[in-house]
């Protein structure tokens, strides 16, 4: 599938479609900064807008896509449940909480965030599966367009589909160079479950590595859209963020360029600590 946009899609197994690239907001803090980084990457051509209700940032998200002056219709909004809110009753309440400060009648996807919370390491199946009750109704009942989970590896899906009816159709991630998590990515592509990467440029630390910056050279880029254009070859989802508009719109120009079998090798082989993302079955949450 040849990808040429930020606006180019891929289908989720319920038939909806989802940007290929989109927007984080991981750590921006409530207020201003949020509400101009979201609208500039809105001007720029995002239209997936990625955030949490740990983030602590979601009314600042929903008021930046209402002044977007974009039809709501246009823009795939995700959230996701955070962990002291699992549960069948206690997701409801979590979901009425989120709809009401992003100021939404409805959300494009929700994530169960994190699949062991801490004080959970013994009931997290579940509590997870309890959760995913919930989100099924909240689907059924039309609040949400596509439901996925978040931080989940193949053996926690395994657990959910346990005594779930619907399968997760999103899986986000922690995914860079350095930290590929190639295991889970061929588990979701063979069960149908689109993945997103967040973190995608690893705070910036993979702009040090020498050898990135020499392919980086290699095609005219810079090392960030390297990485991002080794997730779309991967057929992952990048979810980059930052508040810096030339930044925002760099992040987009991936599209012209290609890597090369022995560039994507190369790049996913990187090991180092790069790769030093949270390992969802240790709870630190």
């Amino acid at each position: 599938m040849k990808l040429t946009s930020i606006r180019d899609t891929y289908t989720l197994a319920n038939g909806k479609k989802i940007p290929c690239v989109g927007f984080g907001t991981f750590l921006t803090p409530d207020g201003a900064e949020t509400v101009d980084s979201v609208k500039e990457a809105l001007r720029i051509g995002y239209r997936l807008i990625d955030t949490a209700s740990v983030y602590g940032n979601e009314r600042s998200v929903g008021q930046a896509v209402r002044e977007s002056g974009i039809d709501r219709n246009e823009i795939f909004l995700t959230s996701k449940l955070w962990n002291r809110d699992q549960g069948y009753e206690s997701t409801l309440e979590a979901f009425d909480r989120t709809m009401k400060a992003l100021g939404t009648d409805y959300l494009d996807l929700y994530l169960i965030h994190w699949p062991i919370g801490k004080g959970h390491e013994q009931d997290w199946a579940e509590m997870n599966r309890e959760s995913w009750r919930a989100m099924e109704k909240l689907y059924r009942d039309g609040y949400i367009g596509a439901i996925g989970v978040s931080n989940f590896m193949p053996h926690h899906i395994d657990s959910l589909m346990v005594t779930a009816t619907i399968p997760p159709m999103v899986d986000q991630i922690e995914i860079h160079p350095g930290l590929n998590h190639t295991q889970a990515v061929e588990y979701c592509r063979t069960h149908g479950i689109i993945v997103e990467a967040w973190g995608p440029l690893s705070q910036g630390r993979l702009s040090q590595m020498p050898a990135l910056n020499e392919i980086a050279g290699r095609h005219g880029k810079t090392v960030a859209q390297v990485c991002l254009r080794w997730h779309l070859q991967r057929g992952i989802v990048p979810l980059p963020k930052s508040v810096t508009p030339s930044r925002i719109e760099e992040n987009t120009r991936i599209f012209d360029f290609e890597l090369t079998d022995e560039e994507m090798d190369f790049i996913g082989h990187i090991q180092g600590p790069v790769g030093s993302g949270a390992d969802p079955d240790k709870v630190a949450h």
